[in-house]
């Protein structure tokens, strides 16, 4: 077990540094910070005093190097409009996003796992018919549309919750719910889709083996045939689309963020884009893609809990 673990780290290493070297030349390419952080009345000479300081003058492969040293000592630079350092400005974002992404994904599962068991053990059903009708509307409405059908019912109608705004879970449980539930049923509703189709899928492939007929021919009760027998027997697929999902929650959250207001990553991520500010924007991407990294990593060790074979394979 140790030696796989230790294997799969060492091969996520070459893929952060192939990541950041692309995020390196991709933004050094796209334009000159120099010229962002003087403004458009800058004169040329203020300009090039500006990229002396930030060494932006030394060939590319020093810039690289020096970046990613900056980077192993936890300096990711300092943000070129508002002169905060960029690990600072990521801390006071991350509560929000990891906020709605834990939340997101916890009911998603409590919710779509079930589902799909019931829509694979009642196939061609009325049920069966109801949960791919889900699926089908999380993944055909677009989340801004789920978002202000939400904020206009619950909260313009019902006035039930709050139309924008986060508050942290340390002002208080009640607060925090009341601003973290509309976000979060938008997102869960795609993400339901996501892990009931896929659950569904899954279980209808165990549900045709042999060893399923020989649990029915026992006498087994039905639902320990479908949870013990049926959905352990196919959950690896089912935890790879769990975490992705997560990953992609934490990574993808712009959309959502910036229709309920949230103070998030996803916000952080568009304003930098928009005001290129170059460091927040390699430091964002970067802790995005750490993140699928950490994310594979942990489903690949699930799959050997899950399933001792593969790690033979």
């Amino acid at each position: 077990m140790v030696g796989y673990i230790v294997q799969r780290i060492l091969a996520a290493i070459p893929v952060m540094g192939f990541v950041a070297l692309i995020v390196f030349l991709l933004l050094r390419l796209s334009g000159d910070p120099a010229a962002i952080l003087a403004g458009d009345a800058a004169t040329p000479a203020q300009i090039a005093r500006i990229r002396d300081q930030l060494g932006l003058n030394d060939p590319l492969y020093i810039q690289f190097f020096s970046w990613i040293a900056d980077m192993l000592r936890g300096d990711f630079g300092t943000s070129l409009l508002s002169g905060t350092p960029v690990t600072q400005m990521i801390a006071q974002r991350m509560e929000p996003t990891l906020s709605l992404a834990l939340t997101t994904i916890t009911l998603s599962v409590i919710i779509a796992v079930p589902l799909g068991v019931i829509a694979a053990w009642k196939q061609g059903t009325l049920i069966d018919r109801f949960v791919m009708l889900i699926s089908v509307v999380g993944f055909s409405v677009p989340v801004f549309v789920i978002g202000y059908l939400m904020i206009s019912f619950f909260s313009m109608e019902l006035r039930w919750f709050p139309v924008q705004g986060f508050r942290s879970i340390t002002q208080g449980v009640g607060p925090f719910v009341e601003r973290i539930t509309l976000p979060t049923l938008t997102l869960t509703l795609l993400y339901v889709a996501l892990i009931a189709r896929i659950t569904r899928t899954s279980m209808l492939e165990i549900l045709n083996e042999d060893y399923i007929r020989t649990a029915h021919a026992k006498g087994l009760p039905e639902r320990k045939v479908l949870m013990r027998h049926a959905l352990r027997n196919c959950s690896v697929p089912i935890i790879t689309v769990i975490g992705i999902g997560f990953a992609l929650i934490i990574s993808g959250v712009v959309v959502t963020e910036s229709v309920f207001n949230l103070p998030g990553l996803g916000r952080l991520t568009l304003d930098a884009v928009l005001a290129r500010d170059y460091p927040v924007i390699q430091a964002v991407i970067l802790l995005a893609s750490l993140i699928y990294v950490l994310v594979n990593l942990l489903i690949d060790i699930a799959y050997v809990l899950l399933d001792p074979r593969i790690r033979y394979q």
